[in-house]
């Protein structure tokens, strides 16, 4: 089963969902705002396509960061940072069953997601 991970009331999120509800994608919802985010799963999504490409630096939370804080130089330091602040993860996060993960709202990823899990369009 595909998981998508964020923020249920984030826009960027809401449009996800609606992408893979028209596109008949079975999924789950974790929703680490409420559920929380263990430092195994991101340090494993870190290794796979690295820290930078999780922090989201564009939000309101990035910037109410101290310059310290934002000063991010390691894979652990990030963890803990999106640990602390759940918010600073991009959204959304899609992982399948075979461990491939799809970060932010792109479509034509998502097309290409479809097609390579065979799931019908």
């Amino acid at each position: 089963m595909t998981t998508i991970y964020g923020i249920k009331n984030c826009d960027t999120m809401k449009k996800a969902f609606a992408w893979l509800d028209e596109h008949g994608v079975a999924y789950t919802f974790h929703d680490y705002k409420k559920a929380g985010i263990d430092s195994g799963k991101l340090h494993a999504w870190s290794k796979a396509i690295g820290w930078k490409s999780l922090v989201n630096t564009r939000g309101t939370t990035w910037r109410k960061l101290s310059a310290e804080q934002q000063s991010i130089e390691t894979q652990s330091a990030a963890v803990q940072l999106m640990q602390e602040f759940p918010s600073l993860i991009r959204r959304p996060v899609i992982e399948t069953d075979s461990g491939q993960l799809l970060v932010g709202l792109d479509t034509t990823l998502y097309t290409s997601f479809l097609t390579t899990t065979g799931t019908p369009e």
